[in-house]
């Protein structure tokens, strides 16, 4: 297994300002830790929710069929070691150089199993030469103190990410989404998370219906003073499949547009703290699956209006945070 080098302070975190970057972005923060390229391999290890097996719900939220975000769930399921050769195998047709990688377990809640069955799956996709280290994707409702324990473990011996699901603040969204849990439930799995020696990232959705401008922002307040490690940021698509898909061909749902998006992202990530790092701007799906909006496929160009947009402004991430 690869270790690791030191976590970066955070006045080096804020070196990146000093590059032609308005945002801390998650490729340049990697760089900064590791001293080289390093990618995600995503990985299926064939877990569920509990708000699809009925523990807390039936159905899974509103808006998702993981084989739509998860290259690793639309394949034959390969072993973990497998899936790992397979992706990088994949991975070298872009980058041809990068010979680190972060085993991603992606699709579902990867934390929802007994924890010997997961440390055999981390220990396993840690095993491959050329992993650096995990992210694992999860649900703040399925991370009780054992599993808690188990990750500070791995968190000693390598590189660890643990993305939670907040999707956002407000609960009368999670409930339209059919989450199965509350906001409060995040701020738990935040708490007792912190000082565990891995990263906390947390994913948030803009463009979720019912929700302004101002909801949109009341939720990167709430981002900046929990004052997590990461962030990653996608707008409101729809795949079919879905019962967002039935609502949005019902006209019950309309789609964030491109401009109102791009507005959001950069008045979103200046509220957040410059040492935040920003994993992800843009979400969108494949052909085979989507719905819309047709805009978000393109996502150079998305990133590239929204670059533009804090350079019109004269603006950066963090231009508008207030420390609490």
């Amino acid at each position: 297994m690869s270790s690791t080098k030191s976590v970066p302070s955070r006045g080096l975190r804020l070196l990146w300002r000093d590059q032609e970057l308005p945002f801390y972005a998650y490729n340049f923060a990697l760089k900064q830790r590791f001293g080289f390229r390093v990618q995600k391999v995503s990985l299926d290890a064939g877990f569920t929710c509990p708000n699809v097996d009925g523990s807390v719900a039936t159905g899974g939220c509103t808006f998702c069929d993981n084989r739509s975000f998860s290259p690793s769930r639309r394949l034959p399921r390969a072993g973990i070691l497998g899936q790992i050769d397979q992706s990088i195998a994949r991975m070298r047709k872009r980058y041809k150089n990068c010979q680190h990688y972060l085993a991603y377990f992606q699709p579902a809640t990867n934390t929802y199993a007994p924890v010997d069955r997961l440390r055999t799956l981390y220990e396993e996709a840690l095993s491959h030469p050329q992993v650096v280290g995990l992210a694992i994707g999860t649900r703040s409702d399925c991370v009780p103190d054992d599993v808690l324990d188990l990750l500070e473990e791995l968190a000693k011996k390598t590189y660890l990410s643990v993305e939670y699901g907040m999707q956002t603040m407000h609960n009368r969204s999670l409930e339209w989404m059919n989450r199965g849990h509350d906001h409060q439930s995040f701020l738990d799995a935040v708490e007792r998370s912190r000082g565990r020696g891995f990263e906390i990232c947390a994913h948030a959705i803009l463009g979720l219906p019912g929700e302004s401008h101002d909801d949109m922002l009341a939720t990167a307040r709430e981002l900046a003073r929990v004052n997590i490690d990461a962030v990653k940021l996608h707008n409101l698509y729809c795949v079919k499949n879905t019962k967002l898909a039935e609502q949005v061909e019902a006209g019950e749902v309309q789609l964030i547009e491109h401009d109102a998006y791009v507005q959001a992202v950069v008045d979103f990530l200046e509220l957040l703290p410059p040492t935040m790092v920003v994993e992800r701007i843009s979400g969108d799906a494949p052909p085979d699956y989507f719905v819309g909006p047709n805009w978000c496929l393109d996502k150079p160009a998305v990133k590239l209006a929204i670059e533009s947009e804090f350079k019109r402004r004269n603006s950066r991430q963090g231009h508008r945070f207030e420390a609490q």
